[in-house]
């Protein structure tokens, strides 16, 4: 009687385990990347595209209007050139944005306190996305959401296509500004105003 052998079938070779991915915390990515035109979302670095001369007219006088009637008023200070900004959502603790302006209060960063290079360790009471060409209104959106979760108070949008001033606040409905309004932010910035058209000069 013949015995039956079943032969086992080959085995491929182990390949090795692939190796974690380790993330930046918010604070490592603000130090190495200090400098660099870049945010980070969902733990990828993601570069941003320089948007152009337009862009950079319409950050400069928005940046003009609201440092001379923050210094002024002394209430705080103003922050440009895309500060690292940490927007720590439920699903993406350790993200970072870098908004165009950005205001934080001496209430929230004292007057005395040292700013620390890296990331900014307070939450904005104002934040400005000026929209460059590159920007559809669903990522500019994302963004303008993010910071309301996050606890930001008032994030204002500045359309140069629109020559348009859109300012947005948690479960409160979007203001819109036309250029020929003035622009008035009472809650962050008691007394401000200014001319939606002079942004867009």
């Amino acid at each position: 009687m013949t015995t039956a052998t079943a032969t086992p079938p080959p085995q491929s070779p182990q390949l090795p385990a692939p190796a974690s991915v380790t993330r930046m915390t918010a604070e490592e990515f603000g130090l190495k990347h200090a400098g660099d035109r870049v945010e980070y979302i969902n733990g990828e670095v993601k570069e941003m595209p320089m948007p152009g001369g337009k862009h950079g007219t319409v950050c400069f006088e928005i940046t003009l209007v609201l440092g001379n009637h923050i210094r002024s008023n002394q209430l705080g200070r103003v922050f440009t050139n895309d500060t690292f900004v940490r927007v720590s959502i439920p699903s993406d603790p350790e993200r970072v944005y870098g908004p165009d302006v950005c205001f934080v209060s001496f209430d929230r960063l004292a007057k005395d306190v040292e700013v620390a290079d890296g990331v900014l360790n307070v939450l904005p009471n104002l934040v400005v996305e000026v929209r460059s060409p590159s920007d559809t209104w669903t990522d500019v959106l994302g963004k303008m959401l993010d910071y309301l979760r996050v606890g930001v108070p008032v994030v204002l949008i500045l359309d140069p296509h629109t020559r348009s001033a859109s300012v947005f606040r948690n479960e409160v409905r979007q203001e819109i500004f036309e250029a020929e309004t003035e622009l008035r932010l009472p809650d962050v910035l008691p007394g401000f105003a200014v001319s939606v058209a002079s942004l867009f000069a």
